[in-house]
């Protein structure tokens, strides 16, 4: 039975998958019936309640590992603002497909399925393809670092990673490192502040180290330089009393080559011994050579099917992607961000993905998987 992307991305966007607090567990059991009955080797991993990440393969004969496809299905919450449909319908009006999930990256999970699955018989006996849908990927890419720590990923030669990307073909993007720097006081009477000692204070001069924190490395040629932003900033429980405990929320966006654990020594040489750091998110950047054979297979392929050039000059996300715990656990293989989502729709009210890019997602998909097992290095 043929798989239908567009049918099967309604399918996806009718399961609430909100993150917190994911409950994944349904989706994937739904992927999971559907490439079992195409003929994959499936395999549920889970990681917490009603969570577990799907890895699915067909093929891997030979020496030459397989194609990795792979994406994400849980979503971020629906927002305060008032939504015009259905955030669960899927619905499509004037070539769009409404619903939480469209564009990031239900749409592009559903692509690579239908394409894979609907080839499933030209795969067998070949190099073939692994897919890894992941649950947990909004917070921290938490779902595929299980699968990284846990070992099993096997092999892959390449990865596509089916983020919105409206089907451009992009070779990179930086780090996140997310910290929260912790400051200590002593509580005492706001009539009385000699008595305490104020941890406000505190956070308001590492505030000022921070603005003017460098990060002392040359820009990436196409990623450009890192950055640090503050989010958030608390102290204080009430306004009669010293505050005796401080947070900052730190925003590190990486580039390759810079240590997130370097960082982390940098900033305590720069605010001194009186702090406390905790990463919250630490995923790394990814790049990949835009010179690559595999990477000009792909710009052809795309060009192919979109009629859209890539270019002569590389372009990259501007956001994170499972690649970050997924690409150093298969060896640091090419990888590629590509999918049919709008990337300036996604976490957005009111999001979708159009029709047609997913259609023509599965069709890349598809001549990539095709091409892959065709290829002789």
């Amino acid at each position: 039975m043929r798989i239908d992307p567009i049918e099967l991305s309604r399918e996806l966007i009718a399961f609430n998958t909100i993150n917190p607090p994911g409950n994944e567990l349904s989706c994937i059991r739904h992927l999971e019936a559907i490439l079992a009955g195409a003929g994959l080797e499936t395999s549920l991993q889970s990681f917490a309640p009603n969570r577990a990440n799907l890895i699915a393969r067909i093929g891997g004969v030979g020496s030459r590992p397989p194609l990795c496809f792979t994406g994400h299905v849980d979503t971020v919450p629906l927002g305060n603002a008032p939504w015009g449909v259905d955030p669960f319908g899927g619905e499509i009006i004037d070539g769009r497909m409404y619903g939480r999930g469209s564009t990031d990256m239900k749409c592009g999970v559903a692509a690579f399925v239908a394409a894979i699955g609907n080839m499933a018989g030209q795969l067998e006996g070949t190099s073939g393809a692994v897919l890894v849908i992941t649950a947990g990927e909004e917070i921290g890419c938490e779902g595929a670092f299980h699968l990284a720590r846990a070992g099993i990923l096997g092999r892959a030669g390449a990865i596509v990673v089916a983020e919105p990307t409206s089907n451009a073909a992009l070779v990179g993007h930086k780090g996140a490192l997310w910290l929260r720097l912790t400051l200590k006081g002593v509580t005492a009477h706001g009539s009385m502040p000699h008595l305490g000692v104020n941890a406000a204070y505190k956070a308001a001069r590492a505030l000022t180290a921070l603005e003017a924190f460098q990060f002392n490395v040359a820009p990436h040629p196409y990623l450009g330089s890192p950055t640090l932003n503050v989010g958030t900033v608390h102290a204080g429980l009430n306004v009669n009393s010293v505050p005796d405990l401080a947070e900052i929320g730190i925003d590190i966006r990486s580039i390759p080559g810079l240590d997130h654990s370097r960082i982390q020594e940098h900033l305590k040489a720069e605010l001194g011994d009186d702090i406390s750091l905790e990463p919250i998110v630490d995923v790394g950047a990814v790049w990949t050579d835009p010179s690559s054979p595999w990477i000009n297979d792909v710009y052809g392929i795309v060009r192919d099917v979109t009629g859209e050039d890539a270019g002569s000059e590389p372009r990259t996300a501007p956001y994170f992607t499972d690649a970050s715990a997924l690409t150093p656990a298969f060896g640091n293989p090419p990888t590629i961000i590509l999918g049919p989502g709008e990337a300036a729709k996604a976490h957005q009210t009111d999001e979708y993905c159009s029709v047609q890019r997913i259609r023509d997602a599965s069709e890349i998909y598809a001549r990539l998987a095709a091409s892959w097992i065709e290829r002789r290095e």
